[in-house]
């Protein structure tokens, strides 16, 4: 039997509820320490499983099981730190709003957002959207507008669909001029759902 043979094996006698806790230690340690940059868990919803992460700073991103929850967390390593753990409890305030939301008893997200992952005209236009109230749409030209660059259509389209927090920060509230649904990180599906769910379609 080779060392990792053996090591395999004594991790096959550790029950679960022991790795949890170790887990959990592992957590609270690194967030005591200050070197836990990006934590993350992941939640049911209406629209599939999602995943959350948050930086010290706020909610740094949602993606759906479409964007492959793996690839993402890869991409939050390199972008914004490598030291990245799962962390539930850190994620309790944003998974609680959430569950609120989906459930018609939320209009408005409280918790902090970090949107460090979008930039300039991007993150322009990301800041606009939460004055578009719960139930109602605008158009990608009116986003643009209120980003400062009526004629920048097509990039206020490109920063709803890229935005980093969907949901949170709720870009599915914009819709095309002729009242198409347009693109949406989720799937237009998720995106009509969503629409439906606040009575804005």
């Amino acid at each position: 039997m080779t060392l990792i043979d053996r090591e395999s094996a004594d991790l096959s006698d550790v029950d679960d509820e022991v790795l949890d806790s170790l887990h959990t230690k592992l957590t609270g340690q690194a967030q005591a320490e200050g070197v836990l940059d990006v934590a993350y868990r992941t939640v049911d919803s209406p629209v599939g499983r999602l995943l959350l992460a948050a930086t010290p700073k706020g909610l740094v991103r949602v993606a759906f099981e479409s964007e492959d929850h793996n690839a993402v967390l890869e991409s939050l390593a390199t972008a914004v730190s490598p030291r990245v753990l799962a962390a539930r409890g850190r994620l309790d305030p944003v998974a609680r709003e959430l569950d609120e939301y989906f459930a018609a008893d939320r209009r408005r997200f409280g918790v902090p957002v970090d949107l460090r992952l979008a930039k300039g005209f991007r993150r322009s236009v990301l800041d606009r959207l939460n004055d578009i109230p719960f139930g109602h749409t605008r158009s990608y030209a009116q986003m643009a507008a209120a980003a400062g660059s009526p004629r920048a259509v097509r990039a206020a389209g490109t920063a709803c669909a890229t935005n980093p927090v969907p949901l949170v920060v709720p870009c599915h509230r914009v819709v095309r001029s002729d009242g198409a649904a347009g693109r949406y990180r989720g799937g237009e599906a998720a995106k009509l759902t969503l629409l439906a769910m606040e009575g804005a379609r």
